[in-house]
């Protein structure tokens, strides 16, 4: 081994995640590989050893790499950080490890810089809110602890990826995918409803899909008792794309039904690969939530049949006494296309059948204090961001309703829908706006009056050259 001092050694001995020995034998087998590779004698770097050190499965690569740059706090109670997973509104998110029981999970962080009275008030109530909750269809909460003043909480582990994540990678699921993710999630949710709590912010990002298809509602950060009106001071909690218009409208009077609207904003993204009012900013999209209707679906994937029409408007009525009730007949009416539990979610079946229209640039938006300036109501930071900073090998701890349903067709390729006229297209769609283009009143009067004056002008011209 070399003589010059290794700072990595020292680090990953503090860390109390390797032991000596491991690192002798990790320098040895660096020494003899660069040996082998450059035929001579050479100092083994820090960067060799921890290489080894990844190689050899003593260190992660995430764990290395904090170590190199001079972290040695890898734990959290007995809990040993493996990876970096994520960056939420209220904390950071690190997979775990178990020192004991060895079962990995997903610990949040709540950031040293973000501790104050306030925040840890609302980190405690959101632990004592996921441990109110025990259902498949749900990310169940295992553990919780400060250490050294760190606050955590620890949850299940989920091998998989966001529906978010998943259809921005590879496109609009199939009917029968997005039905049973949906009816999943509405499982899961009845099951938080049924307990007096809402969850606020359901958009695709927190719907963690597995390969074998199963999902589960995350990030209940926002969750609270349906009596619960005094903790968020009338400020709109949640995600722009997905807000239910009591939610911006009257956001002390939300009910159970503001998470069957956002439910349906996630299925209408599933299906067609759009949020349902893409572009402008958070002021605009709350106001288009509260006086538009999106496009017809049908105008992104034409195999939708008129009854998932139907049910994809049940669930966005903004009137919320006409929504759809509960998140049980939800499930009940997604059911006859969600019968195929045989559907995987892999990199063979994640694409639909059809290509998918290109996107615009604009995701989901998480409103938060900064895009709040131009709206007329103050909107509060969401927890489980919907941006695209998701990273690895980064982030340190201590850092800053019931129909009989016709099932889907399956067989030949999709047709396009026959065309049909302004009032049919309504008539299917409810409360969905058309695809068809119109023609105002105003517009026909301008378009004849110019026609009448190109005539007049034309026959003054012949006119004068008859004279």
């Amino acid at each position: 081994m070399s003589s010059k001092k290794s700072t990595f050694r020292d680090y990953a001995l503090l860390s109390g995640l390797v032991t000596g020995d491991q690192l002798d034998e990790a320098a040895l087998r660096a020494k003899q590989k660069n040996d082998a590779v450059k035929n001579a004698a050479t100092e083994i770097s820090d960067r060799d050893l921890a290489s080894m050190m990844v190689a050899l499965e003593h260190l992660t690569a995430y764990q290395a790499d904090q170590l190199l740059a001079g972290r040695t706090k890898l734990t959290l109670g007995p809990y040993i950080i493996t990876d970096w997973i994520g960056q939420g509104g209220m904390g950071q998110v690190f997979k775990a490890v178990h020192e004991l029981m060895g079962r990995e999970t997903a610990v949040k962080v709540l950031p040293l810089h973000k501790s104050n009275s306030d925040s840890i008030e609302n980190f405690r109530r959101e632990i004592r809110t996921q441990a109110q909750l025990d259902h498949p269809n749900l990310v169940r909460a295992y553990d919780a602890g400060v250490d050294k003043n760190v606050h955590y909480l620890v949850v299940e582990y989920v091998e998989g990826t966001d529906l978010r994540r998943l259809i921005r990678n590879k496109g609009m699921v199939s009917v029968q995918q997005a039905a049973s993710i949906i009816k999943q999630a509405a499982e899961g949710l009845e099951h938080a409803h049924s307990r007096g709590l809402i969850h606020r912010d359901i958009k695709p990002g927190n719907i963690l899909v597995t390969t074998s298809g199963i999902a589960k509602v995350s990030d209940l950060g926002l969750a609270g008792h349906l009596s619960d009106t005094a903790s968020r001071s009338g400020k709109i909690v949640g995600t722009a794309d997905y807000l239910a218009p009591e939610q911006i409208r009257s956001p002390l009077d939300v009910s159970k039904v503001a998470d069957i609207y956002a439910l349906g904003c996630t299925l209408y993204y599933a299906i067609t690969g759009k949020v349902p009012f893409p572009g402008g900013s958070t002021k605009s999209k709350a106001r288009r939530h509260l006086e538009e209707t999106p496009w017809h679906p049908r105008r992104f994937n034409p195999e939708i049949s008129d009854e998932f029409v139907d049910l994809i408007s049940d669930m966005m009525e903004k009137d919320p006494r006409q929504r759809i009730q509960s998140a049980a007949e939800v499930a009940e009416r997604l059911a006859p296309w969600a019968a195929d539990q045989s559907l995987m979610l892999d990199a063979k079946e994640t694409r639909s059948r059809w290509s998918t229209p290109t996107r615009s640039s604009d995701g989901d938006q998480d409103t938060d204090p900064a895009a709040s300036q131009n709206s007329d109501a103050a909107i509060s930071d969401s927890t489980g961001s919907e941006s695209d900073n998701m990273r690895t090998g980064s982030g340190a701890i201590g850092d800053a309703s019931e129909l009989k349903l016709r099932p889907p067709t399956v067989a030949g390729p999709p047709t396009p829908p026959p065309p049909v006229s302004v009032v049919e297209q309504f008539a299917q769609a409810k409360r969905l706006r058309s695809d068809e283009p119109r023609l105002s009143l105003t517009w026909v009067v301008i378009i004849g009056m110019a026609c009448i004056g190109i005539g007049t002008l034309i026959g003054l011209l012949i006119a004068s050259r008859v004279a």
